[in-house]
């Protein structure tokens, strides 16, 4: 059965497990999530349930938002996603899901936006390499030659360039839930996940496990 919530990235902390060594774990309040709307193969073509996270004032919504909420009876939520699952009996409109859905152990992947950083040269967007840095260089964190003066004689499609970096959806797949805290209703995922602190984080079932 296919699982998945939403989250909000609290940061990052550290724990040791039963061998007293260091694991670093990234810290996620799992919503409560509520199941805001069902989708169908019937009405829609495809199996799905949408999740809302974070209340919002009515004032706030567009109308078709407000709209949407008031047909499913449903208090507004600032975020919605859609997640598609195998079997929809299992899920009904109001339902909330909490950090109990994972169970130690589970591998799940986490989608996320990751931090911007603006506009980047290509050492720090892409890695490369500095020029000599002596003063007869002329050459120093510039992206390289920029093609042939003969023939083809133009950049080639793909060459690495300064640019935006950042603000970009990235999922991280098969990462382990270390700990699972019920009472505070957070999860505990071994290493780092995309975004920032509050950044809000899609968490399902990994599509490839690896050992």
């Amino acid at each position: 059965m296919k699982k998945a919530v939403l989250g909000e990235k609290l940061g990052m902390t550290q724990i040791f497990n039963d061998k007293s060594h260091v694991i670093p774990v990234t810290v996620i309040k799992i919503g409560p999530c509520t199941v805001t709307q069902i989708k169908t193969e019937e009405t829609d073509g495809y199996n799905a349930i949408q999740l809302g996270i974070g209340d919002v004032k009515e004032k706030k919504l567009t109308k078709p938002k407000k709209g949407h909420f008031e047909k499913f009876k449903i208090s507004p939520k600032k975020h919605l996603r859609e997640f598609r699952v195998d079997d929809i009996q299992n899920y009904k409109v109001g339902d909330e899901l909490k950090a109990d859905v994972f169970a130690v152990g589970e591998k799940v992947d986490i989608q996320g936006k990751t931090k911007g950083k603006g506009f980047q040269g290509v050492i720090k967007r892409h890695g490369q390499h500095r020029g000599p840095m002596g003063h007869g260089s002329m050459y120093h964190r510039r992206p390289g030659s920029m093609g042939a003066t003969s023939t083809p004689g133009r950049v080639f499609k793909g060459k690495k360039l300064p640019g935006h970096m950042g603000g970009e959806m990235v999922t991280i797949q098969n990462l382990e839930v270390v700990k699972v805290d019920l009472d505070k209703n957070v999860i505990l995922v071994k290493g780092s996940v995309p975004g920032v602190k509050g950044a809000i984080l899609k968490i399902k079932n990994t599509v490839r496990a690896v050992n």
